[in-house]
């Protein structure tokens, strides 16, 4: 017999809730694996369960397959954040005149243009590869605009060279610093782009190549800007040099190197402060206290710091301004007596690393184009780096480049990160399209 009855039954079914209903509304919705989506008092996806949910679903977005960031060098960009790290420890304590204290203007400028350059490095970084090839002849133009204006009243004299434009709030832009970009972009696309069944670059791309690189190289010849001719220099050597073209065009330009060097010698195009720093760089004991004093008190404040430093904020004679631009040109000297040989060891290691990096994308790169652009950027921070500390240590003259990533200033961490930005550029066009 049954357990209810009829009207039992009846009366049961009548006093349900019925879908729709007030009293249905009420209960909490049955989720398919038989639990309640509101369990812990939580309101539907908003529970741990639903947030762990999302911030998955954000991750899977950011860095799951076709994600532009998985395919980034992390590698890399560890690198660049250690030096840019240490870059600022020591601005800081190159500037810290007045005691320990988080408003230096220094160390305030320097966090917003590491910030503005991890921006530029970041939308460099997301471009497609083919992009690079069509930005490139924009880019030389604006470099070149920006080369005249400083030529132009707009332009600031800074230590015997007009190479700056004066901005509101105190900040100052570099065109130089972009003519670096333009012209590996340039001698990339026109060197990288062979013809069906060319193995290397004829002479009409040879001399296209280098006939454009010479409108920035004049530009900043006539400001004058000696340490970025000598790289602009070796940028447009190397880069000709790395394309496969034949030995006799090497000879060619080598010959043309020399003559032009002739020329700028015997013709005084030189400024008499340069003349002095070349004069004073091939005898360093000669004027000390004049044209020498840089290099010297360089030494003697690199020597101060012997095997571990002094310890940061406790160099004596950074603390005493000794040293001449000594939280740009000459943050190698501070190094050498904060962080002693041991820190300076760690910088020369990780830009060591970083040109090394620069090379395994440059090796592993797609087409030519790719393997100039990342070669351009490995010959650019490599020689700028040996030039800085060369003459930190007096065997290099001062010309007045900055170490790259670690010296202050603005127009030179922007063209930094956007180096570091086409290197990621190039480095996921291999990842995607290419086999690891």
């Amino acid at each position: 017999m049954s357990k209810w009855s009829g009207s039992d039954l009846t009366s049961r079914r009548a006093s349900s809730p019925v879908p729709g209903s007030a009293s249905y509304r009420g209960l909490a919705p049955v989720k398919l694996d038989g639990g309640s989506a509101l369990r812990g008092g939580y309101a539907p996806g908003l529970g741990p369960g639903g947030r762990r949910h999302r911030i998955r679903r954000v991750l899977t977005q950011l860095f799951g397959t076709g994600s532009p960031l998985r395919d980034l060098d992390w590698l890399l960009l560890a690198i660049v954040l250690a030096l840019l790290a240490l870059g600022t420890l020591l601005v800081w304590a190159a500037t810290a005149t007045s005691g320990l204290t988080y408003h230096d203007p220094y160390l305030i400028r320097q966090g917003i243009n590491i910030a503005i350059g991890l921006v530029l490095m970041a939308a460099v970084s997301m471009l497609d590869y083919r992009q690079l090839r069509l930005y490139a002849p924009i880019v030389l133009v604006l470099s070149c605009l920006g080369l005249l204006a400083v030529l132009s009243p707009l332009g600031v004299v800074v230590n015997g060279a007009k190479s700056w434009i004066s901005l509101p709030g105190g900040f100052q832009i570099e065109p130089s610093e972009y003519a670096k970009i333009a012209v590996i972009f340039v001698c990339a696309m026109i060197l990288g782009e062979l013809k069906a069944g060319e193995s290397r670059p004829g002479p009409r791309a040879i001399a296209k190549a280098v006939g454009l690189s010479l409108i920035p190289l004049v530009l900043v010849v006539a400001q004058p800007d000696l340490g970025v001719v000598i790289l602009l220099l070796a940028l447009i050597a190397g880069l000709v040099v790395l394309s496969g073209v034949r030995l006799r065009w090497i000879v060619l330009l080598t010959a043309g190197a020399v003559v032009g060097v002739l020329a700028v010698v015997n013709l005084h195009l030189l400024k008499s402060y340069q003349v002095s720093r070349l004069t004073s760089f091939l005898h360093p004991s000669q004027d000390p206290r004049g044209t020498g004093y840089s290099a010297y008190q360089s030494k003697i404040t690199i020597g101060s710091g012997g095997l571990t430093g002094q310890g940061l904020f406790h160099g004596q004679l950074v603390a005493g301004g000794f040293v001449p631009e000594q939280h740009t040109d000459f943050i190698f000297a501070v190094a050498g007596e904060e962080i002693g040989f041991v820190g300076e060891l760690v910088i020369i290691v990780l830009l060591a690393l970083l040109l090394l990096r620069a090379l395994h994308i440059a090796a592993r790169a797609d087409d030519q184009f790719g393997m100039l652009v990342a070669s351009g950027i490995a010959i650019w921070f490599g020689v700028q780096s040996f030039i800085n500390i060369g003459m930190t240590i007096g065997i290099m003259p001062v010309t007045g480049l900055p170490l790259p990533f670690v010296s202050y200033g603005g127009s030179a961490v922007f063209a930094d990160m956007i180096a570091i930005g086409a290197l990621h550029c190039v480095h996921r066009h291999r990842s995607v399209f290419g086999h690891r």
